[in-house]
């Protein structure tokens, strides 16, 4: 019995005549301007418009200096059986922007995990460096004086990172035992303390408590 052959229709000479009028040489030269991938061409050349990743039709749309309805319109099969349909432009348009939004918030996520992680990590240091700060403001002839002004790079990064200080080391404040922990002693909520730790905030959510003691 002979076997059919499948029709596999070819846009190449169509998206090379659009590229010749860019000055664009190549499918690689297409792929490199475009940011879209050799293989995701190779759909567009073959008809299977369908297939293709709404981000990489609106990346064609641009390189290419043609709507996404003219591009779903001249390289989409004619006279076949319409296998899948296509959705129009605007309901593309509203699906890219949806991935967009939520390839933000990922990365908003991740971001802010990494940060948290990193300042866990530096945890001890922050506070014992807080406390070092403090006395070497308070008295000059400290070693740790002429270090600080190298430390400015910290202060910025952690401004950046939305980290801030509960408190000031060394100020008297009531006790609060969601905000403070108790290094030696008893006081109960209300209590006058000193700070002899500070503690950290990261974009407002509790990142470590300020290490008080009872005045």
């Amino acid at each position: 019995m002979q076997s059919q052959l499948t029709f596999v229709p070819d846009y190449s000479e169509v998206l090379k005549q659009r590229m010749q009028a860019l000055g664009i040489v190549s499918f690689r030269q297409l792929s490199h301007h475009s940011g879209v991938s050799e293989r995701q061409l190779k759909h567009l050349r073959q008809g299977k418009i369908a297939q293709m990743r709404v981000e990489a039709l609106f990346k064609l749309s641009d390189s290419l200096k043609m709507p996404v309805e003219a591009l779903l319109q001249q390289f989409s099969p004619l006279g076949q059986e319409q296998a899948a349909p296509i959705p129009p432009e605007e309901t593309l348009r509203q699906e890219y922007q949806r991935l967009e939004q939520k390839l933000e918030q990922q990365r908003k996520v991740l971001l802010e995990e990494f940060q948290r992680s990193s300042l866990q990590v530096l945890e001890s240091w922050l506070q014992q460096w807080s406390a070092v700060v403090a006395a070497a403001q308070k008295n000059p002839q400290l070693p740790a004086l002429p270090l600080l002004p190298l430390m400015k790079p910290l202060d910025l990064l952690l401004q950046e990172w939305q980290v801030d200080a509960i408190a000031s080391v060394g100020e008297e404040l009531a006790y609060d035992p969601q905000w403070h922990q108790l290094m030696e002693g008893t006081a109960r909520s209300g209590d006058k303390v000193r700070v002899r730790y500070a503690g950290y905030c990261h974009r407002g959510k509790m990142l470590f408590r300020a290490r008080v003691s009872p005045v």
